[in-house]
């Protein structure tokens, strides 16, 4: 009995093991969907949509292909079509039915942009820069694209990309998106595109039933050898010397025969038990080996209850209503300016762009990523330290932490954000906050504000990145101070000091700066250094216009400016200058004296909390960071 159920188990071992092995050859899928498009060769862009990285579940793998330059790169769908524009492209999606790829030629539109949004003063708009490739000359037998047309056409280095990657012949990446992303594909911008786009999704090839199947096996197997060795223990001793001798033969034994020669062997009896230790012994090292086979995790269930991870892409869901609301099919949609992900990458790119034209004194290149305010004071900077190299270099932008980022809800360009960073190599310094406007989809975010926070100020709280922050009027009337008038009313507290009639409307008790610059403090000691002069102090408003950016508690984060000018007129026919050694001589290249006076002029930026109107009659305008950079110095003409 106990054989036939050692040759049951046995049996049963063999068909577990084999199962269980099975599941991991055999009856194994793939580890990959594969699906591929072939571009037609004459468009300059392949734009891969959401329904053609979504075709499949799981993180997608993105390979291209082609005899050149290839670039890659994904973001939101409607910045990748804002981006193209009027450009045609071939544009990549699934056809459920059929379970492929299918391309089809966009001959793309014209957008309307809002005019309204953007200003007519406003500078041309500035292309993203071209690859530094493109700045070689070459040579002159060979038809090179236009530099000026590369630069417009070329996607490198946009800010609207939440990620970029570049190479040869070929390039492979993996992302994983949710929807509302696409990516974008091309070689220069001006080439056809690369030839042979692929998109795998890996599958999960775990086997939860293996594990346990060979693992049982293998005990199973353990089972049959113990009742094997059972059966034959018993019966062996079943096979022992009998008692019950027959009758006539008591008092003696039979006489056995002699065994001849080759019957006594020396190792006969310990031959047939090695063999018999070597066919126990082979399935004592199997199954421990095919246990151990079973290890990994793929071979067993998981019973922690987790579902699959969510998404790891750095993208943020396109903003939706609730489902009771009715949507306007024809309403824009509303959507933030950036990603928390995407304004990391810009400020790590700022950062470092930052740091190598102050170290130059770039000021051609500033214009790249600076505008207003904050271009006037580093174009002076620079100039400033064209004579004296020892001048400090204009604060500098850290790249991270990020510790805010507030970016304008919009339905097109342009587009603002404010992000306060901290510098994480010396906590003395002050935070920094900046306000970066992108005017067009082609352009490169620059920064229009760079102010450091005001030591232990407390932000007000602001809505997540995800959601955005409402733009704000100049004449909203629902803050204590419409914003487009805060500008002017804090020149004149600098102008006249607590005699001004705005004095009450601001907590200036809460910060010096009206103290530090005060026109009537700043004359007096003036005069006092220079008696034969007479300062006359200006301070007004400045050109930029305001950005505002809504709070939760229904007040605004404004950003403005403030220019000061400084006039010293020498008396009875005396004479005047700059400080010898001095910034101001440094950047107007007066060292003399004049008769007629000297002109000095500043630029003052400032970012101020103003509270809504229902915060009541006693809440107060709070300025949150500033900043005070020498912009213009010359003899009076």
């Amino acid at each position: 009995m106990r054989f036939a159920l050692a040759i049951v188990a046995f049996v049963a071992a063999a068909v577990m093991i084999g199962l269980g092995i099975a599941q991991r050859t055999v009856f194994m899928e793939a580890d990959r969907v594969s699906m591929s498009a072939e571009s037609d060769g004459e468009s300059a862009f392949i734009v891969i949509g959401p329904d053609a990285l979504a075709a499949n579940p799981g993180k997608q793998e993105v390979s291209v292909s082609g005899d050149g330059p290839i670039f890659i790169s994904y973001g939101r769908t409607t910045d990748i079509e804002a981006w193209l524009g009027e450009i045609p492209y071939e544009s990549v999606h699934y056809d459920a039915e059929e379970k492929v790829l299918v391309t089809e030629t966009v001959e793309a539109s014209s957008i309307d942009e809002p005019a309204a949004e953007t200003p007519t003063e406003a500078p041309a708009p500035t292309a993203t820069p071209a690859p530094t490739a493109t700045a070689e000359t070459p040579a002159a037998n060979e038809a090179a694209p236009d530099p000026e047309a590369l630069a417009a056409a070329t996607p490198i280095g946009s800010d609207l990309w939440l990620d970029e990657f570049t190479g040869e012949r070929f390039v492979t990446t993996t992302i994983d998106v949710p929807e509302g992303i696409s990516v974008l594909v091309a070689s220069d911008g001006l080439s056809p595109a690369p030839a042979r786009v692929t998109l795998d999704w890996p599958t999960d090839t775990a086997t939860p039933w293996a594990g346990p199947l060979i693992a049982g096996g293998a005990l199973v197997f353990l089972v049959g050898l113990a009742l094997l060795a059972s059966g034959f223990i018993r019966h062996r001793r079943s096979r022992g010397p009998r008692r019950n001798l027959p009758k006539g033969s008591r008092g003696r034994l039979p006489s056995a025969p002699k065994p001849t020669r080759n019957q006594v062997g020396a190792g006969g009896g310990r031959r047939a038990i090695g063999r018999a230790k070597r066919v126990a012994i082979v399935p004592a090292l199997l199954v421990p080996a095919l246990a151990l086979s079973a290890c990994s995790a793929d071979y067993w269930p998981s019973f922690d209850g987790e579902t699959a991870p969510a998404t790891t892409a750095p993208a943020t869901p396109l903003a939706s209503a609730e489902p009771e609301e009715t949507v306007d099919p024809d309403a824009p949609i509303v959507e933030p300016a950036v990603t928390v992900p995407q304004m990391e990458r810009i400020m790590r790119r700022l950062a470092v762009f930052t740091a190598g034209i102050d170290e130059s004194r770039g000021s051609a290149a500033a214009e790249e990523r600076f505008v207003g305010p904050p271009l006037d004071a580093r174009v002076a900077n620079y100039a400033i330290r064209g004579t004296l190299p020892d001048h400090p270099l204009p604060p500098a932008i850290p790249a991270a932490p990020v510790t805010l980022t507030l970016p304008q809800q919009s339905t097109g360009w342009p587009r603002t954000v404010l992000t306060i960073a901290k510098n994480a190599d010396d906590e003395t310094i002050a935070p920094t906050a900046l306000v970066l406007v992108q005017e067009t989809p082609r352009d490169n975010y620059h920064v229009i504000s760079q102010t450091a926070l005001v030591p232990d100020t407390d932000v007000p709280e602001v809505a997540p990145a995800s959601i955005g922050a409402p733009p704000i009027s100049p004449e909203y009337k629902g803050l204590v101070m419409p914003t487009g008038q805060v500008a002017a009313a804090y020149a004149d507290i600098l102008q006249n000091g607590a005699e001004s009639t705005f004095a009450p409307m601001f907590a200036l008790d809460d910060s010096d700066l009206d103290e530090a610059l005060n026109a009537a403090s700043r004359k007096q000691a003036a005069q006092a250094e220079n008696p034969t002069a007479t300062l006359t102090v200006s301070t007004a408003a400045g050109t930029t216009p305001p950005i505002s950016f809504g709070t939760i508690d229904a007040g605004a984060i404004v950003a403005v400016d403030v220019l000061r000018g400084e006039k010293s007129v020498p008396n009875d026919g005396g004479t005047t200058g700059f400080q010898e050694g001095g910034s101001a001589a440094a950047l107007s290249g007066f060292t003399g004296q004049s008769a007629k006076g000297v002109t000095r002029r500043s630029g003052i930026q400032l970012l101020f909390y103003v509270p809504g109107v229902s915060a009541g009659e006693d809440a107060q305008i709070q300025l949150l960071g500033w900043s005070e950079n020498l912009i213009q110095a010359s003899e009076v003409k």
